[in-house]
């Protein structure tokens, strides 16, 4: 009786196992396809964002039943190493979202971030660049800078004993190395605008430089501000801060 209940839980474990492999693969496939559907122009965003969602559930049923057949396999090693591929992929499927929304609750909803709150860095080129459904390039205002001071007290302007030349050629070769693209670079008016565009959905945001001659030196001012989206999960902050770090390893003291 025992070898009878063995041999039909074998393929009944083979085929849980296979099931979870498959529903753990697809939601790889559905996550993918929810940025790539945005950035082909196929669905909104939002929409991309719920099928990233619920292929977070289907995740975790794709790792339950990894571990159901996991459990009843009787040791067959076929199954074992489908459950071990089924809890893994599953796994992965569960902890990105599930760090994103950690990431996200742990970050204030804006997605505007300046060193000067009180006179922020004006953008002008990428206002053609905003869609119809994107923010303005208007700051966002007092609510906003309250709240970014509060996240965000370490973002302040940068100052350099250097010449405003010298600043905006290390500034440029700054936002290249970040791999952004330019969009605007005068010279003259020591302003450079820039854009972001992230791998998987292709968001897209903006970052202007306003570089202005001091009386014993230069000062540096960035915004940074994301054209759709409530909550940039910190990026724009972190955009700016990785620019100025670089730019003070460019021009040290």
């Amino acid at each position: 009786m025992n070898t009878l209940t063995a041999s039909a839980e074998k393929p009944l474990a083979r085929r849980i196992v296979i099931l979870g492999l498959v529903l753990g693969a697809a939601c790889v496939l559905a996550a993918v396809f929810s940025g790539l559907g945005y950035r082909m122009d196929w669905w909104h965003f939002r929409t991309g964002i719920q099928i990233f969602k619920w292929s977070f559930y289907a995740a975790i049923a794709a790792v339950g039943l990894s571990l159901i057949g996991l459990a009843i396999s009787r040791k067959s090693r076929s199954v074992v190493v489908m459950s071990v591929l089924g809890i893994l992929i599953g796994g992965i499927m569960v902890y990105i979202p599930f760090s994103w929304k950690q990431t996200l609750d742990a970050y204030p909803y804006i997605h505007d971030i300046t060193t000067d709150v009180n006179d922020p860095p004006q953008f002008v080129a990428v206002v053609a660049l905003r869609g119809p459904g994107d923010h303005p390039v208007t700051y966002d205002g007092a609510e906003v800078a309250a709240q970014q001071k509060q996240a965000y007290p370490d973002l302040q302007p940068w100052n350099s004993g250097a010449g405003p030349e010298e600043v905006f050629a290390a500034a440029t070769r700054v936002i290249d190395s970040m791999g952004m693209e330019i969009v605007a670079s005068n010279e003259g008016d020591l302003h450079i605008e820039a854009t972001d565009t992230t791998l998987l959905y292709g968001f897209k945001d903006d970052m202007v430089v306003r570089i202005v001659e001091t009386g014993d030196g230069t000062r540096v001012d960035v915004r940074s501000k994301s054209r759709v989206g409530r909550s940039d999960l910190g990026q724009n902050a972190k955009r700016v801060r990785t620019f100025l770090g670089r730019l003070e390893e460019e021009l040290p003291g």
